[in-house]
């Protein structure tokens, strides 16, 4: 793999000196056993003197998606939760969220009680019509001018959002995992954090994830920069709420690369992590299956220009949706093989998981808006080059 980790180098210095440059970034690839490739590369912020190095602390926004996921399927194979029973069984507030249809002339929201009830595989699939503000016009008018608070303030009221349509109809992406999270507290009776260090964080060995950032931590954070129209970069000082009112399912940890690199590797290893099984085999094969049936996966629209842009993995592929994970359907153009595992998180982290070869990789700046072409393109460059690496090996 010396030819990779070449490549793989490259791929990291070329991202943090470019014009536009990312400010630093952090990159690991494993097989099943153990990490093939550690990176880093630039600062941690670009008005300090702190390298980043591979023990970097970052806010990872939505590759928590995938660990709030691991959690429910625990509780499904405990017998504990069922994923087509209605989520107001275990989290009452949900029930109260009726479906918005449009704006009266007064600009106040025409609301009516949605046809279904919510379901909590509905949740982990993206498909019980929930959006975020920053991909969503509905819901960023909300917030502009009827003070929805932002999902980031990992309030209760932030998950009060309506609907944008009636359960199970499309998928569109958003606040569903959060309020997954509340399903599992509501099941377990403890907060989420706890459920996922006494679960998984311990099996795993995974030392440096969590919702409350310690002073140890902090003392190792990447600060988020905020990307320019220019292509400059500027350090935003930016923290989530520590510690948050809720654990938020969907968004809210903080973790270093080594800690999600063990993660990736217990879905790699059918369930199996390093101190401990987390899930069964039998379940990670049910759940790295497509579970959105005909609906698929669509770009991701960037309604708030300072948070996104207008997004999507492998344009002109076909994408699904598993639990709880982007499945591409087809090979894609990095050499990812048809039915692999990945997603993303908002400051520009990328992850995949590739059970069918036994590799997976996980790229980490913190940047705003998402989709961020620089620290993308890097990502993908890094990715293609395991791909590219594998091939030569197997030819010769």
């Amino acid at each position: 793999m010396e030819d990779f980790r070449k490549a793989a180098d490259g791929v990291l210095n070329g991202v943090v000196t470019s014009s536009p440059r990312v400010p630093g970034v952090v990159a690991m690839a494993t097989d099943r056993e153990r990490n093939i490739y550690e990176g880093a590369a630039g600062k941690r912020r670009l008005d300090r003197d702190a390298d980043m190095t591979t023990d970097t602390v970052f806010a990872i926004f939505s590759t928590t998606k995938a660990i709030t996921g691991t959690a429910a399927l625990q509780l499904v194979e405990e017998g504990k939760l069922d994923l087509d029973a209605p989520a107001k069984t275990y989290a009452p507030d949900i029930g109260k969220l009726q479906v918005i249809e449009s704006f009266d002339t007064s600009g106040e929201p025409r609301l009516r009680a949605p046809k279904r009830d919510i379901t909590t595989r509905m949740l982990l699939t993206h498909t019980a019509g929930m959006g975020y503000d920053f991909f969503n016009e509905k819901y960023n008018r909300l917030a502009q001018e009827k003070g929805q608070p932002s999902i980031i303030t990992a309030s209760k009221s932030a998950l009060m959002t309506p609907l944008l349509f009636d359960p199970g109809e499309r998928w569109e992406y958003g606040s569903n995992i959060d309020w997954c999270g509340q399903v599992i507290e509501g099941i377990t009776g403890k907060r989420l954090g706890e459920v996922f260090k006494t679960r998984i964080f311990e099996p795993l060995g995974m030392r440096d994830t969590t919702f409350t950032l310690t002073d140890a931590l902090r003392s190792r954070l990447a600060d988020v920069h905020a990307r320019n129209g220019d292509g400059s970069l500027a350090p935003m000082g930016f923290e989530l709420p520590s510690p948050p009112e809720l654990d938020m399912g969907g968004h809210g940890l903080y973790s270093a690369v080594g800690d999600y690199m063990r993660f990736i590797r217990m879905w790699l290893n059918d369930g199996a992590g390093e101190r401990g099984r987390v899930l069964k085999a039998e379940t990670v094969r049910m759940a790295e299956k497509n579970q959105l049936g005909d609906l698929k996966v669509t770009m991701l629209p960037g309604v708030i220009p300072s948070l996104s842009n207008d997004a999507e993995f492998f344009p002109g592929l076909s994408k699904s949706w598993a639990l709880s994970f982007m499945v591409n359907d087809e090979e894609a153009p990095t050499g990812r093989p048809a039915g692999a595992l990945g997603w993303a998180g908002l400051a520009n982290l990328f992850y995949w998981i590739d059970r069918k070869n036994g590799f997976g990789g996980f790229w980490a700046t913190q940047i705003l808006p998402f989709g961020d072409p620089v620290s993308f393109g890097g990502y993908i460059a890094f990715e293609t080059a395991l791909y590219s690496s594998l091939r030569q090996k197997k030819a010769a």
